[in-house]
Protein backbone atom coordinates (compact mmCIF):
# COMPACT_ATOMS: atom_id res chain seq x y z
CA UNK A 1 0.00 0.00 0.00
CA UNK A 2 1.34 3.55 -0.72
CA UNK A 3 1.95 6.14 1.30
CA UNK A 4 -0.77 8.19 3.04
CA UNK A 5 -0.75 11.77 2.48
CA UNK A 6 -2.66 14.36 4.82
CA UNK A 7 -3.57 18.00 3.68
CA UNK A 8 -4.97 20.56 5.83
CA UNK A 9 -7.48 23.13 3.68
CA UNK A 10 -6.71 26.05 4.22
CA UNK A 11 -4.67 24.76 0.00
CA UNK A 12 16.44 -1.08 -44.66
CA UNK A 13 15.41 0.11 -47.87
CA UNK A 14 17.38 2.06 -50.47
CA UNK A 15 16.51 5.72 -50.98
CA UNK A 16 15.30 5.66 -54.35
CA UNK A 17 12.50 4.00 -52.60
CA UNK A 18 11.53 6.82 -50.02
CA UNK A 19 9.78 8.87 -52.43
CA UNK A 20 7.22 5.83 -52.90
CA UNK A 21 6.89 5.28 -49.85
CA UNK A 22 6.68 9.14 -48.28
CA UNK A 23 3.80 9.12 -51.21
CA UNK A 24 1.89 5.65 -49.86
CA UNK A 25 1.74 7.19 -46.60
CA UNK A 26 0.10 10.97 -47.37
CA UNK A 27 -2.15 9.13 -49.48
CA UNK A 28 -3.07 6.45 -46.45
CA UNK A 29 -3.15 9.91 -44.18
CA UNK A 30 -5.34 12.08 -46.49
CA UNK A 31 -7.77 8.89 -46.70
CA UNK A 32 -8.21 7.89 -42.95
CA UNK A 33 -11.10 9.62 -41.24
CA UNK A 34 -10.21 11.82 -38.39
CA UNK A 35 -12.39 10.35 -35.38
CA UNK A 36 -13.83 13.11 -33.27
CA UNK A 37 -15.41 12.82 -29.95
CA UNK A 38 -19.67 12.40 -29.71
CA UNK A 39 -20.88 14.77 -26.41
CA UNK A 40 -24.56 13.23 -25.59
CA UNK A 41 -26.49 14.58 -22.56
CA UNK A 42 -29.66 14.72 -20.84
CA UNK A 43 -31.59 12.99 -17.78
CA UNK A 44 -31.82 9.86 -15.97
CA UNK A 45 -32.29 8.60 -12.39
CA UNK A 46 -33.18 11.74 -10.88
CA UNK A 47 -30.23 12.89 -12.28
CA UNK A 48 -28.20 14.05 -15.28
CA UNK A 49 -26.10 12.73 -17.69
CA UNK A 50 -23.28 12.96 -19.69
CA UNK A 51 -20.96 10.95 -22.16
CA UNK A 52 -18.30 11.48 -24.72
CA UNK A 53 -16.95 8.69 -26.57
CA UNK A 54 -14.53 8.91 -29.68
CA UNK A 55 -17.07 8.06 -32.38
CA UNK A 56 -19.17 10.18 -34.80
CA UNK A 57 -21.90 7.58 -34.27
CA UNK A 58 -25.00 8.85 -32.23
CA UNK A 59 -26.25 6.27 -29.56
CA UNK A 60 -28.77 8.70 -27.70
CA UNK A 61 -31.61 5.99 -29.00
CA UNK A 62 -29.92 2.82 -27.39
CA UNK A 63 -28.88 4.86 -24.54
CA UNK A 64 -32.65 5.68 -23.85
CA UNK A 65 -33.43 2.25 -23.77
CA UNK A 66 -31.16 1.29 -21.55
CA UNK A 67 -31.60 3.65 -18.75
CA UNK A 68 -35.39 2.27 -19.55
CA UNK A 69 -34.41 -1.22 -19.03
CA UNK A 70 -32.57 -0.25 -15.71
CA UNK A 71 -35.67 1.81 -14.51
CA UNK A 72 -37.67 -1.06 -15.43
CA UNK A 73 -35.79 -3.18 -13.19
CA UNK A 74 -34.38 -1.39 -9.94
CA UNK A 75 -36.23 2.35 -9.37
CA UNK A 76 -37.85 2.37 -5.95
CA UNK A 77 -39.45 5.40 -7.63
CA UNK A 78 -41.51 3.50 -10.27
CA UNK A 79 -44.24 1.92 -9.19
CA UNK A 80 -44.37 -1.12 -11.60
CA UNK A 81 -40.57 -1.67 -11.31
CA UNK A 82 -39.14 -5.12 -10.52
CA UNK A 83 -38.02 -3.95 -7.63
CA UNK A 84 -41.24 -1.90 -6.26
CA UNK A 85 -43.23 -4.89 -7.56
CA UNK A 86 -40.88 -6.85 -4.92
CA UNK A 87 -41.35 -4.38 -2.20
CA UNK A 88 -44.21 -4.75 -2.03
CA UNK A 89 -44.52 -8.78 -2.50
CA UNK A 90 -46.50 -8.71 -5.35
CA UNK A 91 -43.70 -10.37 -7.54
CA UNK A 92 -40.31 -11.88 -7.04
CA UNK A 93 -39.02 -12.59 -10.60
CA UNK A 94 -36.08 -10.47 -11.40
CA UNK A 95 -33.95 -9.79 -14.48
CA UNK A 96 -30.34 -10.04 -15.14
CA UNK A 97 -29.16 -6.86 -14.38
CA UNK A 98 -31.42 -6.99 -10.64
CA UNK A 99 -29.21 -10.08 -10.31
CA UNK A 100 -25.73 -7.99 -11.00
CA UNK A 101 -26.21 -5.43 -8.41
CA UNK A 102 -27.58 -7.85 -6.04
CA UNK A 103 -24.55 -10.18 -5.92
CA UNK A 104 -22.02 -6.89 -5.26
CA UNK A 105 -24.35 -5.83 -2.77
CA UNK A 106 -23.89 -9.07 -1.02
CA UNK A 107 -20.05 -8.73 -1.77
CA UNK A 108 -19.84 -5.45 -0.44
CA UNK A 109 -22.07 -6.55 2.63
CA UNK A 110 -19.87 -9.15 3.46
CA UNK A 111 -16.86 -7.19 3.42
CA UNK A 112 -17.73 -4.60 5.17
CA UNK A 113 -19.72 -6.87 7.75
CA UNK A 114 -23.11 -5.65 6.91
CA UNK A 115 -22.53 -1.53 7.18
CA UNK A 116 -23.70 -1.32 3.16
CA UNK A 117 -26.98 -2.97 3.05
CA UNK A 118 -29.57 -2.24 0.95
CA UNK A 119 -32.31 -3.88 2.96
CA UNK A 120 -31.95 -0.51 5.11
CA UNK A 121 -34.57 0.52 2.67
CA UNK A 122 -37.61 0.91 5.08
CA UNK A 123 -35.43 2.55 7.42
CA UNK A 124 -34.25 5.17 5.00
CA UNK A 125 -38.18 5.50 4.05
CA UNK A 126 -38.90 6.43 7.66
CA UNK A 127 -36.12 9.22 7.82
CA UNK A 128 -37.72 10.88 5.05
CA UNK A 129 -34.61 9.83 3.09
CA UNK A 130 -36.21 7.45 0.26
CA UNK A 131 -38.93 7.51 -2.19
CA UNK A 132 -41.86 6.64 -0.17
CA UNK A 133 -42.20 9.62 2.48
CA UNK A 134 -41.67 9.92 6.46
CA UNK A 135 -43.50 7.91 9.12
CA UNK A 136 -45.71 10.63 11.38
CA UNK A 137 -44.33 10.28 14.95
CA UNK A 138 -41.68 8.24 14.43
CA UNK A 139 -39.94 6.95 17.60
CA UNK A 140 -37.75 4.34 18.64
CA UNK A 141 -40.14 1.25 19.12
CA UNK A 142 -41.15 2.19 15.41
CA UNK A 143 -37.34 2.04 14.21
CA UNK A 144 -36.85 -1.39 16.33
CA UNK A 145 -40.09 -2.86 14.64
CA UNK A 146 -38.28 -2.01 11.02
CA UNK A 147 -35.43 -3.04 11.89
CA UNK A 148 -36.42 -6.53 12.26
CA UNK A 149 -36.28 -6.95 8.60
CA UNK A 150 -32.85 -5.37 7.57
CA UNK A 151 -30.57 -7.46 6.81
CA UNK A 152 -29.29 -8.78 3.03
CA UNK A 153 -27.90 -12.37 4.52
CA UNK A 154 -32.23 -12.60 5.03
CA UNK A 155 -32.37 -11.95 1.59
CA UNK A 156 -31.31 -15.28 -1.07
CA UNK A 157 -31.64 -15.35 -4.51
CA UNK A 158 -32.46 -18.35 -6.18
CA UNK A 159 -33.07 -18.88 -10.29
CA UNK A 160 -33.93 -15.35 -11.29
CA UNK A 161 -36.26 -15.14 -7.93
CA UNK A 162 -35.96 -13.24 -4.88
CA UNK A 163 -36.72 -14.76 -1.06
CA UNK A 164 -36.93 -12.15 1.19
CA UNK A 165 -38.91 -11.50 4.88
CA UNK A 166 -42.22 -9.86 3.90
CA UNK A 167 -41.32 -6.49 5.69
CA UNK A 168 -38.06 -5.68 4.07
CA UNK A 169 -37.88 -3.12 1.24
CA UNK A 170 -34.69 -3.34 -0.81
CA UNK A 171 -33.19 -0.08 -1.97
CA UNK A 172 -30.03 -0.18 -4.65
CA UNK A 173 -30.20 3.29 -4.95
CA UNK A 174 -26.53 3.33 -3.35
CA UNK A 175 -25.20 1.21 -6.22
CA UNK A 176 -27.66 1.31 -9.02
CA UNK A 177 -26.10 4.76 -10.64
CA UNK A 178 -22.52 3.15 -11.21
CA UNK A 179 -23.80 0.19 -12.19
CA UNK A 180 -25.47 2.16 -15.03
CA UNK A 181 -22.25 4.35 -15.72
CA UNK A 182 -20.89 1.06 -16.00
CA UNK A 183 -23.62 -0.26 -18.45
CA UNK A 184 -23.29 2.77 -20.80
CA UNK A 185 -19.52 1.94 -20.80
CA UNK A 186 -19.52 -1.51 -21.88
CA UNK A 187 -22.37 -0.87 -24.30
CA UNK A 188 -19.67 1.42 -26.04
CA UNK A 189 -17.06 -1.38 -25.98
CA UNK A 190 -19.43 -3.62 -27.94
CA UNK A 191 -19.30 -1.06 -30.25
CA UNK A 192 -15.48 -1.34 -30.35
CA UNK A 193 -15.02 2.41 -28.94
CA UNK A 194 -12.13 2.07 -26.87
CA UNK A 195 -11.82 6.07 -25.80
CA UNK A 196 -15.10 7.44 -23.53
CA UNK A 197 -16.12 9.32 -20.74
CA UNK A 198 -19.54 8.18 -19.14
CA UNK A 199 -21.03 9.75 -16.31
CA UNK A 200 -24.00 9.76 -14.37
CA UNK A 201 -25.00 12.60 -11.08
CA UNK A 202 -21.06 13.03 -10.17
CA UNK A 203 -20.25 9.21 -11.12
CA UNK A 204 -17.92 8.61 -13.41
CA UNK A 205 -16.15 5.71 -16.02
CA UNK A 206 -13.49 6.57 -18.02
CA UNK A 207 -11.81 4.33 -20.52
CA UNK A 208 -8.49 5.12 -23.02
CA UNK A 209 -7.84 9.44 -23.61
CA UNK A 210 -9.69 12.17 -24.74
CA UNK A 211 -9.33 12.37 -28.82
CA UNK A 212 -9.89 15.88 -28.95
CA UNK A 213 -7.30 16.61 -26.49
CA UNK A 214 -5.00 13.43 -26.91
CA UNK A 215 -4.71 13.87 -23.13
CA UNK A 216 -5.99 11.52 -20.18
CA UNK A 217 -9.67 12.22 -19.40
CA UNK A 218 -9.64 15.11 -16.88
CA UNK A 219 -12.23 14.72 -14.05
CA UNK A 220 -13.59 17.20 -10.82
CA UNK A 221 -13.49 16.54 -7.04
CA UNK A 222 -16.44 18.91 -5.62
CA UNK A 223 -15.83 21.18 -3.45
CA UNK A 224 -18.59 20.30 -0.36
CA UNK A 225 -21.12 23.23 -0.08
CA UNK A 226 -24.04 22.99 2.28
CA UNK A 227 -25.64 26.00 0.50
CA UNK A 228 -26.00 23.96 -2.97
CA UNK A 229 -23.60 25.95 -5.00
CA UNK A 230 -20.65 23.68 -6.63
CA UNK A 231 -16.95 24.36 -7.08
CA UNK A 232 -14.08 22.18 -7.91
CA UNK A 233 -11.73 21.24 -5.31
CA UNK A 234 -8.89 19.46 -6.93
CA UNK A 235 -8.62 17.93 -10.55
CA UNK A 236 -7.15 14.85 -11.40
CA UNK A 237 -6.42 12.46 -14.42
CA UNK A 238 -8.68 9.18 -14.37
CA UNK A 239 -7.07 5.98 -17.16
CA UNK A 240 -9.14 3.17 -17.27
CA UNK A 241 -10.99 3.16 -14.16
CA UNK A 242 -14.51 4.66 -12.12
CA UNK A 243 -14.91 7.41 -9.71
CA UNK A 244 -17.66 7.41 -7.88
CA UNK A 245 -18.22 10.16 -4.68
CA UNK A 246 -20.66 10.29 -1.77
CA UNK A 247 -20.97 13.40 0.45
CA UNK A 248 -23.07 13.97 3.05
CA UNK A 249 -23.65 17.81 2.56
CA UNK A 250 -26.18 17.53 -0.07
CA UNK A 251 -28.55 15.15 1.98
CA UNK A 252 -29.14 16.13 5.32
CA UNK A 253 -31.12 16.61 8.37
CA UNK A 254 -30.74 19.48 11.27
CA UNK A 255 -32.14 18.93 14.71
CA UNK A 256 -33.14 21.16 17.25
CA UNK A 257 -29.64 22.09 18.40
CA UNK A 258 -27.79 22.52 15.17
CA UNK A 259 -26.38 18.79 14.36
CA UNK A 260 -26.12 17.97 11.26
CA UNK A 261 -27.27 14.11 9.96
CA UNK A 262 -26.29 12.60 7.26
CA UNK A 263 -28.79 10.94 4.78
CA UNK A 264 -26.75 7.71 5.32
CA UNK A 265 -28.64 5.06 7.94
CA UNK A 266 -26.44 3.01 9.96
CA UNK A 267 -27.66 -0.20 9.28
CA UNK A 268 -26.89 -1.93 12.61
CA UNK A 269 -29.09 1.11 14.79
CA UNK A 270 -31.36 2.49 12.05
CA UNK A 271 -30.26 5.82 13.24
CA UNK A 272 -28.71 8.33 10.91
CA UNK A 273 -25.05 8.41 10.79
CA UNK A 274 -23.41 11.03 12.92
CA UNK A 275 -20.03 11.60 11.17
CA UNK A 276 -17.75 14.23 9.65
CA UNK A 277 -16.76 13.44 6.82
CA UNK A 278 -18.29 15.66 4.42
CA UNK A 279 -17.53 13.61 1.01
CA UNK A 280 -15.66 10.45 0.25
CA UNK A 281 -14.18 9.35 -3.59
CA UNK A 282 -13.62 6.05 -4.33
CA UNK A 283 -11.60 4.75 -7.41
CA UNK A 284 -12.19 1.08 -8.78
CA UNK A 285 -11.86 -1.07 -11.54
CA UNK A 286 -15.62 -0.60 -11.97
CA UNK A 287 -18.34 2.33 -11.34
CA UNK A 288 -20.96 0.01 -9.43
CA UNK A 289 -18.16 -1.13 -6.75
CA UNK A 290 -16.80 2.61 -6.66
CA UNK A 291 -20.33 3.49 -5.71
CA UNK A 292 -21.10 1.29 -3.24
CA UNK A 293 -17.82 1.31 -1.38
CA UNK A 294 -18.24 5.04 -1.35
CA UNK A 295 -21.43 4.71 0.52
CA UNK A 296 -19.87 2.17 2.96
CA UNK A 297 -16.76 4.11 3.89
CA UNK A 298 -18.73 7.39 4.59
CA UNK A 299 -20.77 5.19 7.27
CA UNK A 300 -17.38 3.38 8.56
CA UNK A 301 -15.27 6.54 9.20
CA UNK A 302 -11.65 7.46 8.72
CA UNK A 303 -10.17 5.36 10.97
CA UNK A 304 -12.16 1.91 9.82
CA UNK A 305 -11.46 2.57 6.10
CA UNK A 306 -7.94 3.16 7.06
CA UNK A 307 -7.63 -0.33 8.29
CA UNK A 308 -9.91 -2.24 5.44
CA UNK A 309 -7.91 -0.59 3.00
CA UNK A 310 -4.92 -2.50 4.16
CA UNK A 311 -6.36 -5.75 2.38
CA UNK A 312 -7.70 -3.66 -0.19
CA UNK A 313 -5.22 -2.34 -2.09
CA UNK A 314 -7.35 -2.02 -5.52
CA UNK A 315 -9.36 0.58 -4.13
CA UNK A 316 -7.60 4.53 -3.75
CA UNK A 317 -9.90 6.93 -1.40
CA UNK A 318 -9.74 10.46 -0.98
CA UNK A 319 -11.90 12.26 2.18
CA UNK A 320 -12.89 15.59 2.73
CA UNK A 321 -13.52 16.28 6.50
CA UNK A 322 -13.97 18.46 9.37
CA UNK A 323 -11.50 18.66 11.97
CA UNK A 324 -12.51 19.82 15.40
CA UNK A 325 -12.49 22.93 14.77
CA UNK A 326 -14.68 22.79 11.88
CA UNK A 327 -11.59 23.33 9.47
CA UNK A 328 -11.83 21.54 5.88
CA UNK A 329 -9.21 18.98 5.40
CA UNK A 330 -8.42 15.89 2.92
CA UNK A 331 -6.80 12.63 3.13
CA UNK A 332 -5.61 10.47 0.47
CA UNK A 333 -4.88 6.93 0.89
CA UNK A 334 -3.99 4.29 -1.14
CA UNK A 335 -2.48 6.22 -3.95
CA UNK A 336 -5.36 8.99 -4.62
CA UNK A 337 -4.26 10.83 -7.79
CA UNK A 338 -3.19 14.36 -6.82
CA UNK A 339 -3.86 17.57 -9.34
Amino acid sequence: MTENRQIKFSNLKSFHSLPFLILLLSVFISCKKEIKNTKLSGSVFGTGYHVVYGSDINYETQFDSLFYVLNKSMSTYQFNSDISKLNRNESNVVDAHFVNVFKASEEIYKNTEGIFDPTIGAVVNAWDFGPEGKIANLDSLKIDSLMLSVGLDKVKLIDNKISKPKGAFIDFNAIAKGYGVDVIGEFLESKHIKNYLVEIGGEIRARGKNLEKQSPWKVGVEMPHFDGTQSILKAISLNDVAMATSGTYRKFKVDKDGNRYAHIIDAKTGYPSKTNVLSVSVIAENCMMADGYATAFKAMGIERVKSFLKTHPELKVFFVFENDKKEFETLSLNGFPEN
